[in-house]
């Protein structure tokens, strides 16, 4: 006997998941930035009439993206656990006059420079990650003694002069191109993959955001927050080495200055990329979105002639948008939740 078997009914479920996936994509700030960020481009280039898309430019645009995208992952590592690393701008600026004084000084090759200044801002790092465990301090007050006291070491041990005529292979390195692309903005996007990779593919990423999100559960699970906090940590003073020396290549001097006005850039680029600052939420893609928009309204300004303090003050108060934006969703999630 034979049992006549119906055609399979067509899953009408796939059309509807993916109309599901694309309106939860639409919803999500990166898609947002995203938007925001090619608009922007292309009123810069209107007003430019052009000139933002000529090769020199677009060169020097991603050129100097390195530097935004690698200090606000570098922020963002710390914030993933609910703390902050204000000592962020001027390490990056002190690994920078390091690297730069090997060089210059000590008679050091480039490539152990590079190594150097990455290792020490790990060094200061792992040292900032120690004090909050070991003195149960908030890190918002560690670290701002430690940028204190890097801040006068960067002034006290290598005074007011500048560093130059270093290493011509590191500079020709800067302003090198693959396929039209600045190798320094190469490498800040190859930063970045690694740092998606470690949060979304690694134990240690998982459990640093565990911490973040929830302490005491995490204790629960048996993840160690003291770990997770010394390693974020040391995780951002390596990212702030590896500005520093995106600094030294691009720049020709390096004086006690450099890094001073980092701080709030490092900020910026992950709070409106919708990393959140209680912890547990990060964005690496949303991270490069937001510096890139900081990265647009710099030319803008440089541009127009706009005065920085303008420029500062629009930045500001976006980010302080973006906290109490985040703040108030925060709110509704709980209430919905209970």
């Amino acid at each position: 006997m034979t049992v006549d078997t119906l055609p399979a009914a067509p899953d009408s479920a796939a059309p509807n998941r993916a109309a599901a996936r694309g309106a939860r994509l639409i919803r999500t700030s990166e898609f947002t930035l995203a938007v925001l960020s090619v608009a922007g481009f292309a009123a810069m280039t209107a007003a430019t009439h052009g000139n933002m898309l000529s090769a020199g430019t677009v060169a020097a645009f991603f050129r100097f993206l390195a530097v935004p995208i690698v200090i606000g992952l570098a922020q963002m590592v710390v914030l993933a656990i609910g703390q902050m690393n204000l000592s962020v701008g001027v390490l990056t600026g002190y690994c920078a006059m390091v690297a730069a004084w090997l060089m210059v000084s000590a008679g050091w090759p480039a490539p152990f420079a590079v190594v150097a200044a990455i290792l020490l801002g790990g060094l200061v790092g792992a040292v900032n990650g120690l004090l909050v465990v070991f003195t149960r301090i908030n890190a918002f007050i560690v670290t701002l003694a430690t940028m204190t006291i890097i801040d006068g070491l960067r002034y006290r041990v290598h005074g007011p002069g500048t560093y130059q005529n270093y290493s011509p292979i590191l500079q020709r390195l800067a302003r090198a191109s693959v396929l039209g692309l600045p190798v320094v903005f190469l490498v800040a996007l190859l930063a970045a993959a690694v740092v998606w990779f470690f949060f979304a593919r690694t134990v240690a990423g998982r459990h640093l955001l565990a911490s973040g999100g929830s302490p005491f559960s995490a204790r629960l699970s048996g993840v160690s927050n003291n770990r997770s906090i010394v390693l974020a940590h040391i995780l951002s003073g390596l990212l702030a080495g590896l500005a520093a020396v995106i600094v030294v290549a691009l720049s020709g001097s390096v004086n006690a200055s450099v890094g001073d006005g980092l701080l709030l850039p490092s900020f910026a680029a992950p709070i409106i990329g919708g990393v959140a600052l209680a912890g547990g939420v990060v964005s690496v893609v949303g991270t490069c979105l937001a510096a890139f928009l900081v990265r647009l309204v710099d030319v803008a300004r440089a541009q127009f002639g706009i005065n920085p303090q303008w420029v500062d003050l629009i930045v500001g108060a976006v980010v302080l948008g973006a906290v109490l934006i985040g703040a108030v969703r925060q709110k509704l999630a709980t209430r919905r939740t209970s």
